[in-house]
């Protein structure tokens, strides 16, 4: 079942199946993503890789995707011109921006969204991922983000050929 992601209104909803839930996008909005730092939350449909997930914070989401957590040494490479760029590196590392292991709940448990990687295009965007939302729903720098609770629902119903919709609409 695709978790599919459209305009709600003033603001973007995501439904899996049971029923619209509330969730960010990037800050620049939906739309064709071009270069890395736009804010834009890539248009398109997109597989999900995997889910990692904080074990010190959260007991192992259910879901039929792989499943990794997350160690203190995991960032992931959002430098253009790194040959490691828009994957998972381990710390410490000469150039990275993007710790997976925050002070913050953004990262307990995120899912692997499929953009620019099969082959990764250097600078076209990186980090894209299906993450906890902040309280407010305040945009993200490209992500998709729910509450922790839909996103754990969501995960629990993915199966491996599921993917993340994006629509402009």
């Amino acid at each position: 079942m695709d978790i599919i992601v459209t305009r709600d209104g003033a603001g973007y909803s995501a439904d899996w199946g049971s029923g619209p839930r509330p969730c960010a996008v990037g800050r620049g909005g939906i739309g064709e993503k071009e270069r890395e730092g736009d804010g834009i939350t890539p248009l398109g449909v997109w597989p999900l890789r995997r889910v990692l997930y904080r074990a010190d914070r959260l007991n192992a989401p259910r879901t039929a995707l792989p499943l990794v957590s997350i160690a203190e040494e995991d960032a992931w490479c959002d430098v253009p011109s790194d040959s490691n760029y828009n994957r998972l590196v381990r710390l410490p590392y000469a150039s990275i921006d993007e710790r997976l292991w925050r002070d913050d709940e953004l990262y307990d448990v995120l899912a692997v969204v499929g953009f620019n990687d099969d082959p990764v295009v250097a600078g076209k965007g990186s980090a894209i991922f299906l993450h906890v939302a902040r309280p407010d729903y305040t945009p993200t720098a490209g992500c998709v983000a729910l509450k922790l609770s839909d996103l754990l629902d969501a995960l629990a119903q993915f199966k491996p050929r599921d993917r993340l919709v994006i629509t402009g609409g």
